[in-house]
This record gives structure tokens, sequence and C-alpha cells, in this order.
């Protein structure tokens, strides 16, 4: 893995973050979404917690790389029959969060979560990076039945990228 590679990713999502928080009147914060039932600052949070939730996973990863492949199979199996609870939380905690957070603090915590993954990313070895687990493939379209730590640092930059197109901004604040 290029780990140069997934920084420059990092950043420009941190760039492009704080570009579409700068940019975006309240009008178009409260905007509804493109394919979502989200305003626009609610499915903003909703990409920052893709970073959030990121590091938790990674969390999990760690536990289950190093347990026989059909625990992980299981837990994956197990999760993806939770997956209709999953998305009324999921729904919720970025309504919840878009709209009680407010932009400035979406900013900081965004610049917080991109830090602490740089340096989590400095810290894996190839080997660390090479294990993995299974995954909830109902969960997002993002993840694979079977994803490295690797894998798990490009996810949230992809669901970025995913959810950017449905924003719905259009006038400079």
């Amino acid at each position: 893995m290029d780990k140069s590679a997934v920084h420059a990713e990092l950043e420009q999502a941190r760039a492009g973050f704080h570009q579409l928080l700068d940019s975006a009147s309240e009008q178009d914060l409260h905007r509804p979404s493109n394919g979502t039932r989200w305003t626009n600052e609610q499915l903003l949070f909703h990409m920052l917690l893709g970073y959030l939730i990121m590091r938790a996973l990674l969390l999990l990863m760690r536990a289950f790389a190093r347990l026989p492949a059909g625990a992980g199979r299981a837990f994956a199996r197990l999760l993806n029959a939770a997956t209709a609870p999953f998305d009324v939380v999921n729904y919720a905690a970025s309504r919840l969060g878009g709209t009680v957070l407010g932009r400035e603090r979406m900013a900081g915590m965004f610049d917080r979560v991109i830090a602490k993954t740089h340096r989590r990313l400095d810290a894996e070895t190839e080997a660390d990076l090479a294990r993995g687990m299974h995954y909830p493939t109902r969960w997002d379209p993002f993840f694979q039945d079977f994803m490295t730590r690797a894998d798990l640092y490009r996810f949230p930059t992809q669901h970025f990228h995913f959810h950017r197109q449905q924003l719905t901004l259009h006038t400079p604040r």
C-alpha cells in the first residue's frame, strides 16, 4: 500500500470538506440533498461519520484479524442480518449530528479525525495493512466481503466522494 497516496487522499478530503462548509449558505445547508432523506448539513455530517466509523472498524478488525476466519464470517453474517436496525441508527445519527453540531464543530471534528487517521496510518506496518476480516456487505456499497486494513483506510474517502455527488449546494456564503 502506498501510504503517501492515502495521506494525500485524506488531505484532499479534509480540504474539500472545509471548502464545502465554507462556501455553503445557511439556505444551502438546510436544502434537501439529492437521493437521500437528509439535508445537505446532515449529509455532510454523514460524510464525516464515515471517517469516525472507520476508526472504530480498525479496532474491531484488530481483534477479528487474529481469530479464525470462520469467526469473522459469522460476525459479518450477523451484522448483515442486522442491516435494518443499522440503517435506522445510521439515518438517525446523521440527522441528529448534522442538525445539532453545526459547521464549525463538524469542521473541527473532521480535522481531528483526519489527524488521528494520519498518525494511525503512519504506525501501521505492511503486515498490519495486509490483515483483514469479513464485512457486512449490505451495510455500505463500498464494503467488500473481505477487506484488509489497507482497504479500510480507503473506505471513508470513497464514501465521501460518493455522497459529495448528492449534495445540492449552490450559493456561496
